[in-house]
Formats: structure tokens, C-alpha cells, sequence
């Protein structure tokens, strides 16, 4: 690479809002208005009593009622983790209300002093025990027995060190002054420090331990206990507590832990986060706690330090009280050397265990370092490091099998040169615009491109590039046979499988392309539609195979008689077509004779005898001409040049007709087709049959596809296709369309009601599902009318127009599969956007075009087509049926490629409801294979006399 390393909002509010900041801003002016009146004595001795001994037991009072009510909220929501520690809060406030209102009826009511011991001794004894249990609720629980005897021993560093210090200090000397007391006096006067001893540990060990869950009501509540704490030890100290009267300013930080004790539950509101347009990257603490996957954690470095060094910083404190008795020249007391052993003691073992933890840690640590170096050794994707450079600095094995090269031969090079000289600008676009993004926002990107193997060629590899050091992490793999089969994929949705000609759809693409850009104004571009006519005798005389022989070579011979930059295409059948772009000529009378110079050249082309299987077979050319002309789209000139064709089939085939406006007699005429199909459906001279859907390994019926017919009046039912072409012109398509879906659907209950349970299959186009008069509640309705179960009734979606939106379509089919239909992708292979549908489209079955069906047999071409499509099936976990299976060597052949269904004669033609009745009663036809290869053999073909007609049922 040429330039060095080329290659290479704010976030949702979680908490209560505005209310939580009125909530913090009335805490505040109520401390602060305590405050200033302890500092200015209350105005009077009475009222600072008061204040100082009923005001403190209200407060007390109110953190008591708030806990216990936060706790039976939790409760009531199931989240009761912590539901013990606020109700021990509770007590614990309450007993500090009773102390403070004892207090207050001694000072108060009774107008004496306190005694050294009273009640309020009891009750302010009590607050400790249920405050620590409370605080060992909130902390983190370890998962280990090791963890369990480190929280102990922490705990106890924090308070034997507090302990050595206070006795050092203070407490040996009031318990030497208590003892003249008596015993119940001294024993009370050492209880208050040792219990805000214990007390000052728990806040300490829970501020390194606490829980993550709910941490801003906890951080509350260790601060409220902390100051509660604090003014308990400047109470007790000498200086202040023979001079300390009820409503002086230490009343004020009590007064301030238990108000904040009582804001402490309430300090993080559940709230739903605000709405946001994209997602964001908010921060660790606003994030949800569970249903997704979550960011790893933010750390601290600093409370962690903290956390490391509190045992040493214990024993520090330990030392420096035994150290303080010897400079001052006192005595060092039993009591603060036997504490300060057993600190040192627990600090020794402290640290043993932590010792073998992280033997422990190492030990795991280099198991799991090899078991990812055998993943990343053993892995079939290559992983590669690349340097802020751009330049390899490691390669994984894997290099050797995919690109044909040594990890050790590629480490080293650069990266760009590995890479396609075509796709090198768009990597490096992507890495660039990958790299200035957040790392929150995009954590991987994915880039496809070409690189080089060990023998020269490219191929298309896709990798997951991660950030790595400033340079890039590359988890690559070969996708090349998926890039082929994508682009084989594309290439048969746009052109015929028999002929490797454009289908319609491209034709259709490369008409509107001609249509517009530069040559909007040519008026020499025109479409032929072509014919042979004579092509059904050569099926019906020496078979079908010989028919697509016949038909390449004309695909052959028309694409090499069409210039470079014109198109040659198959559109089915023996239907061609050919687009023949404009030289500029502004003469109509030149153009036209100029087209008509080529497509009559086109004719004798096609018209010549073709040599198929050692004989000569002659087929005739019908060819029409359509110009292209100012405002005609491509649809219509499709169109024209079709009834230019019709025509010159009329005139007697084999010539070339140029379409002319009056051939819109032809409209009348399709109109007059259209009032007789009106009056038919009124007459109720249609009727339903249908063709059984078989299970081509067991032979069973599993479903049966419903197929329209018109009973003549010689008592023939024909297959109506130039009735149902005029239909889908006409306003009658979708009274015929839902005439079809509701009897299908009647039957269907019907059969059902008799213990005869299929589902049955309707045949509809992607114009006629998106048609406003056949709507989703009109379907749910019918369904509902007749009782159909989910699963019963499967649309068959029929080749769509180039012109249909996909997305309307998927929302319809969507609708319909809430509904429990299921949808099958009908003429798979040769259809409109294959592709695009079974992308997008929600498909539940793939129906073979019958036209890869035919030939299956005889043709190795098809037959690769039509195992390749099958295999596609299988692979998206689909089930597939092949229409037109009619004869056994078709069943075999599509039971070996995978198919699992099979639909044509081979089994059954379309029947009546007395035939499919008892059709269904026998439950299976035979499959091929053994005898039952001789007996389908001989009844595959007398049920049906062609594929234009059906004998009558019997009634």
C-alpha cells in the first residue's frame, strides 16, 4: 500500500427527570433549613429541645415508613432481591425514632436530664445490628467459598485496624475511666464506638462490594448511614460529648442521614428510556441489565486500586495505632495487641489465598490462550492481523488451504496487494469510513473482494474486519463457489433454461433501456415477436426431445443473424423475439424497409431445414414488427409487435406483418371473448377440477391443486387459455379469480368434513393477489365462513409482471401467511425474478415449471438445470413439486435429484369431485419401482386424450 494505514447524543434518560431533581432540591432546603436553625441555637432553649429530640425522631420516623413502604412495593413488582435489606433499614430507623423520642420525653415532658442509662440506650443499640445485616443484603455475594473468607477477612482488616486505632487512642482510656461506674456503664459506654466500628467496616467493605443493581438507592444509603456513623463518633469523643445539649448543629447531620435514608429507595425511578431515532451509544450505566446483549463493563481504575489496597491500608492503620502508644510513651494495651496480631494474621492469610487464586487464574488463563490458538489453527476462515500500515503481521494456517499460500509466505506483505486492483478503492473506502467510526456504534464491518491465491487466480473472498491496535483483525473465507452460484442463479432468472437466450423479463428490461437515455428519440428501434409455426407437429411426431433440439438451433440461428448490440430472445414455447436498435433514420418508409429487409432475413433463417437426430425437419417463421414510437412504453410495444404476429399467423403464417393501428379490431374481437366468459360464469358453466399432488417416495396424496375448466356444449371440458388470456385483460379477472378460490375452498371444507383432509392449492398471478377487489379480509372471511384450518388452503404464485411492485406483493403475501395460507412459488426456473422472490417473498414450496420437467429425461442439459434448482430447494429447507410429471422415468429421475412432490399425469389428470373423492379414499398411487413401474406404466396415458382437453366425468 502506498499511503501508511490506508488500508486500514445524548443518551436516553433512565431516572425519574424533572421530579427526581424537585425531589433532591426539597431534601436539600429542608437540611439546610435544619442546619441553619441548630446553628443559630433555635431561638430558644424549649424549641431547640423539641427540634433537637422530636424533630430527630420525625425524621427518623419518616426513613422508617419510607423503607418499609419502597419494601412492599417490591413485593408487589416480584423484585425482592434486596427487599430484606429496606425492611432491616426500616427497623433500624424506627429504633433510632424510639431512641430520639425517650430522649426527648426525658428532656421535653419531663423537664430532667437524661440518665447515664435509659431506654434510649436499648433503642439506639439497636440501630447498628439491623443497619449491618442490612448492608451485608446489599453487598455482592460471593461465588466462592474463597470469596466468603476473603469478605470476612476484609471485613475484618477494616474493623480490628479501626478497633486497634479507637483503643489506642480513646477507648482503652474511657473503658479504664467507665470502670468506676460500674460494669453495665462501662460495657454500655464501649458498645456505641465498637458498634459504629463494625458499622464504618460494612460501609467500607460494601463501597468495594456493592451490588450493581439499583446502584444509585445503594450509594444513597451507605452515604446516610456513613453520616449517621460520622456524628455517632463525634458524639462519643471526649471534646464534644460532655458539652453536647439537644438542638446544637451535630443534631443536623442526623437529622440529614435519616431524611437521606428515606430518599435513599426512591432515588432511581423506573422510567422507560426515551424514544430514539437510531440506536445510541449511551452510556454502560444507562443500559439495560438484561434482554440484550451488553457492552462490557466500564472500569475504574481508581476504586479498583482502592479495593487492592485496603487490607495494606488496614494494616497500616493497625500499625500506626500500636506505633502511637510507643512515641506517646504509653502503655500498649493487651487489647490492642491482640487485634493487631489477628489483623496481621488475617492479612498473612488474606494473602495466601489470594496467592493460590492467582496460581489458579494463570493456570486458567493458559488453558484457555492455548484452547483459542487451537481454535484460531484449527479454524477453516483465515485469520489475518494487519498493522496500522497495512502490513501482515500474522497469517493463520488456514492461509494454506484457501488461498493456495503459506501463512509465513504472506506475513509480512502488504495487504493491498492481495487485493483486486478494481476492488482496492472500494476496501480502502470502507476501512477508512470503518475506522472513523465510533467503535460503540459499528464494532465490525464486512467487506467482500477479490484476492489473490497461490496459482494466480482471484478469488472472492468475504471477511469480518474488527478494529485490533489501531490496525485491523480479518476473519476472511472463500465464498467464490457462492459468488458463482449467485451469479449462475441471476443468469437463469434472466434467460431460458432450454436456449441460454434472455427470458422475457431481460427482453422486457432491454426494450424499456432502448425506450429511454439517448435513443428516446430514435424512431428505427423495433421489436419482433416471433413464431414457428409447425413446431407441435415435430413434438407430437418424433417427440419432445427432438423439440428442443429444434428449438436450439433456432435460438442458435437467430442470435448469430441479430447484430452485436441488438438482442435475441426466447419468451417460451416456440415464442422468440428480437429487439433491432435504430441507426438514427428519420424516414419512416427507409426504416421500415429496413427492418422488414432484416426480419424477413430472420424468416429464411428460421425457415431453413434442421438436421435433428438424422432427419430434416421443417418448420415455417411468423414474425411481427412493432416500431417504436413517441410515447409508447415498452409494455405496449411488446404488445403491438405480439398482435402484429397473431396477424401474420392469421394471414396465413410463415410472412412478416408490421403492426398497423387497425389491429385493434383485435381488441373487439378479445372483448366479444370476454362477454361470452361473462356469461358463462353467470351460467355456471364452469366447473372445478382437481389434480392430485403425490408424494413421489410414498405415493401418498398430500395435496390437490384446483384448476379451472369450461364444459363446451359437446360435453368437452376445455383448458380455457385463450379465455383465461382475455380474463386477465378484462374486468371479469377477478370475479373469475375469486370464483375459483371460493369453490376450492367449499370443496375443500367439504372433503374435509368427510374425513377427507388435503389441502388444496389455487393458482393465482401476483396482479390478481394484488387486485383491490380480492382483499385480506375477504380471504379471512371465506376461510372463517367455511370452517378451513391453518395450513388447508396454499396460493400458488404464477409468473408475475416485470411491472409488479415487490414490496406491495410481499406485504400481501405476508398478510396471507398471518392467516395461515401458505404460499408456493409457482414455474419455478423459468419465472419472473426468481431471484428477487425467493429473497424477499415469504415461500413455503417451490413448484417446478413444467416446462424443465419435460424434458428431464432426455435432455442432460435440463437435467442439470432442473437437479441444480432442486438442490437450491433443499437447501433453503423447502419442499418441492414438479408439474406436468408424466410418464414413470420422469418420477424416477426427479426422486433421485431430490424432489419431493409430483403433479401430472403420471399419476392422475385433473378430476371431478366423485373421482377425487375416491381418489383420496385409496390415499396413494403408485410410485415406480418394481411392479408398480409396470402398472403406472400402462394407466399413465389413456386418462387424458392431450393437454387441451379432458374427458368429461361422469355425474
Amino acid at each position: 500500500m502506498s499511503a501508511p494505514g490506508a488500508i486500514l447524543t445524548r443518551p436516553p434518560v433512565v431516572g425519574g427527570g424533572g421530579t427526581g431533581m424537585v425531589s433532591q432540591l426539597v431534601l436539600a432546603v429542608v437540611c439546610a433549613g435544619y442546619a441553619t436553625g441548630a446553628f443559630l441555637g433555635w431561638g430558644s432553649k424549649e424549641l431547640a429541645l423539641i427540634m433537637g429530640d422530636f424533630g430527630l425522631s420525625c425524621a427518623a420516623l419518616i426513613a422508617a415508613v419510607s423503607c418499609f413502604l419502597y419494601a412492599r412495593d417490591e413485593a408487589s413488582r416480584s423484585e425482592s432481591s434486596f427487599r430484606p435489606a429496606w425492611l432491616l433499614f426500616s427497623f433500624s430507623s424506627a429504633m433510632a425514632a424510639c431512641g430520639n423520642g425517650v430522649w426527648g420525653w426525658y428532656e421535653v415532658v419531663l423537664r430532667r436530664d437524661v440518665p447515664n442509662t435509659s431506654p434510649a440506650d436499648l433503642f439506639f443499640l439497636c440501630f447498628a445490628p439491623p443497619a449491618i445485616v442490612g448492608l451485608l443484603v446489599l453487598a455482592k455475594r460471593p461465588v466462592t467459598r474463597a470469596g466468603w473468607v476473603c469478605l470476612a477477612l476484609d471485613s475484618w482488616l477494616i474493623g480490628g485496624s479501626l478497633l486497634t486505632l479507637s483503643w489506642s487512642l480513646a477507648l482503652a482510656r474511657t473503658a479504664h475511666e467507665g470502670e468506676g461506674e460500674g460494669v453495665g456503664h462501662a460495657t454500655l459506654t464501649l458498645a456505641y464506638p465498637l458498634l459504629d466500628i463494625v458499622l464504618v467496616s460494612m460501609v467500607l467493605a460494601l463501597h468495594f462490594r456493592r451490588s450493581s443493581a439499583n446502584r444509585t438507592a445503594v450509594n444513597t444509603a451507605i452515604a446516610a448511614l456513613a453520616l449517621t456513623v460520622l456524628c455517632d463518633a463525634l458524639f462519643t469523643s471526649p471534646l464534644l460529648h460532655e458539652h453536647y445539649r439537644s438542638g446544637q448543629l451535630l443534631d443536623a447531620g442526623w437529622f440529614a442521614g435519616s431524611l437521606l435514608l428515606a430518599y435513599a429507595p426512591w432515588a432511581a425511578v423506573r422510567m422507560p428510556a426515551a424514544p430514539s431515532l437510531k440506536p445510541l451509544a449511551a452510556p454502560r450505566a444507562a443500559r439495560p441489565a438484561a434482554g440484550r446483549a451488553q457492552a462490557p463493563p466500564v472500569t475504574r481504575p481508581l476504586a479498583s486500586s482502592l479495593a487492592a489496597l485496603t487490607p495494606y491500608l488496614a494494616a497500616a492503620v493497625c500499625t500506626l495505632g500500636i506505633l502511637y502508644n510507643v512515641i506517646a510513651g504509653h502503655r500498649v494495651s493487651r487489647m490492642a495487641v491482640f487485634t493487631g496480631c489477628t489483623v496481621v494474621l488475617a492479612l498473612v492469610v488474606r494473602q495466601g489465598i489470594m496467592l493460590l487464586d492467582n496460581i489458579a487464574l494463570t493456570h486458567e488463563l493458559a488453558q484457555k490462550e492455548n484452547h483459542f490458538r487451537s481454535l484460531v489453527q484449527g479454524s477453516s476462515d483465515v485469520i489475518m492481523i494487519a498493522a496500522p500500515t497495512g502490513v501482515l503481521r500474522y497469517v493463520s494456517p488456514a492461509a494454506a488451504g484457501v488461498y493456495g499460500r503459506d501463512a509465513e509466505e504472506l506475513v509480512g506483505s502488504e495487504l493491498a496487494s492481495l487485493i483486486h486492483p478494481e476492488d482496492l478503492g472500494r476496501v480502502v473506502h470502507e476501512v477508512r469510513r470503518f475506522l472513523a467510526a465510533p467503535p460503540a456504534d459499528e464494532p465490525t464491518t464486512r467487506i467482500e473482494c477479490r484476492f489473490k491465491s497461490g496459482s494466480g487466480e482471484w478469488l472472492n473472498v468475504e471477511s469480518t474486519v474488527n478494529r485490533h491496535q489501531g490496525g485491523l483483525i480479518l476473519n476472511s473465507r472463500d465464498v467464490t463457489e457462492r459468488v458463482r452460484l449467485q451469479a449462475q442463479l441471476e443468469h437463469n432468472a434472466e434467460h431460458d433454461p432450454l436456449t441460454d437466450l434472455p427470458n422475457r423479463a431481460l427482453f422486457t428490461k432491454r426494450v424499456r433501456k432502448a425506450l429511454g437515455g439517448r435513443r428516446i428519440s430514435d424512431p428505427g428501434t423495433a421489436v419482433l415477436f416471433i413464431d414457428l409455426d409447425g413446431f407441435k407437429q415435430v413434438n407430437d411426431t418424433i417427440g419432445h426431445q427432438a423439440g428442443d433440439e429444434l428449438l436450439i438451433q433456432a435460438a442458435r440461428r437467430l442470435h448469430e443473424s441479430v447484430r452485436a448490440g441488438d438482442t435475441a430472445a426466447r419468451f417460451g414455447g416456440d415464442e422468440f423475439a428480437a429487439l433491432i436498435l435504430g441507426d438514427g433514420t428519420r424516414d419512416r418508409a427507409a426504416r421500415e424497409h429496413h427492418v422488414r429487409e432484416i426480419a424477413d432475413r430472420l424468416r429464411l433463417t428460421l425457415s431453413q431445414p434442421y438436421r435433428i437426430d438424422g432427419n430434416e425437419v421443417r418448420v415455417a417463421a411468423s414474425i411481427g414488427v412493432a416500431f417504436a414510437e413517441p410515447g409508447v412504453g415498452a409494455g405496449e410495444l411488446l404488445r403491438n409487435a405480439d398482435l402484429a404476429m397473431y396477424r401474420a399467423k392469421k394471414g396465413g403464417k410463415n410472412r412478416v406483418e408490421l403492426y398497423a393501428p387497425q389491429m385493434q379490431a383485435e381488441v373487439v374481437r378479445k372483448t366479444e371473448l370476454a362477454a361470452r366468459l361473462r356469461s358463462a360464469l353467470s351460467d355456471g358453466e364452469f366447473v372445478v377440477l382437481h389434480q392430485p399432488v403425490v408424494d413421489l417416495t410414498t405415493g401418498e396424496v398430500s395435496a390437490v391443486a384446483a384448476q379451472a375448466r369450461w364444459r363446451s356444449a359437446q360435453g368437452i371440458l376445455f383448458t380455457p387459455a385463450e379465455f383465461l388470456r382475455v380474463a386477465d385483460e378484462s374486468e371479469r379477472a377477478a370475479e373469475l379469480g375469486r370464483w375459483l378460490l371460493e369453490e376450492a375452498v367449499e370443496l375443500a371444507a367439504e372433503r374435509r368434513r368427510a374425513g377427507l383432509a388435503a389441502p388444496v392449492s389455487v393458482r393465482l398471478s401476483a396482479r390478481r393477489l394484488l387486485d383491490k377487489s380480492l382483499p385480506i379480509g375477504a380471504l379471512e372471511a371465506l376461510l372463517a365462513r367455511h370452517g378451513l384450518p391453518s395450513g388447508a388452503l396454499i396460493i400458488e404464485l404464477a409468473d408475475s409482471d416485470p411491472r409488479i411492485s415487490f414490496d406491495e406483493l410481499e406485504r400481501r403475501l405476508v398478510g396471507l401467511r398471518r392467516l395461515g395460507v401458505r404460499i408456493a412459488l409457482d414455474g419455478f426456473g423459468s419465472g419472473y425474478a426468481a431471484i428477487n422472490a425467493l429473497r424477499r417473498l415469504p415461500i413455503d414450496l417451490l413448484k417446478l415449471d413444467r416446462g424443465l420437467v419435460e424434458g428431464v429425461v432426455e435432455s442432460a442439459r435440463l437435467h442439470k438445470i432442473t437437479a441444480g434448482l432442486l438442490r437450491i430447494a433443499c437447501d433453503l429447507g423447502m419442499q418441492s413439486v414438479a408439474d406436468g410429471v408424466d410418464v414413470p422415468e420422469q418420477v424416477l429421475a426427479l426422486r433421485a435429484m431430490g424432489c419431493t412432490h409430483g403433479q401430472g399425469m403420471a399419476f392422475s389428470g385433473p378430476l371431478d369431485e366423485f373421482r377425487l373423492r375416491r381418489s383420496l379414499l385409496r390415499g396413494e398411487y403408485p410410485v415406480p419401482g418394481g411392479a408398480a413401474l409396470s402398472v403406472l406404466s400402462g394407466r399413465s396415458r389413456p386418462l387424458l386424450g392431450s393437454h387441451d382437453e379432458t374427458p368429461v366425468p361422469p355425474t
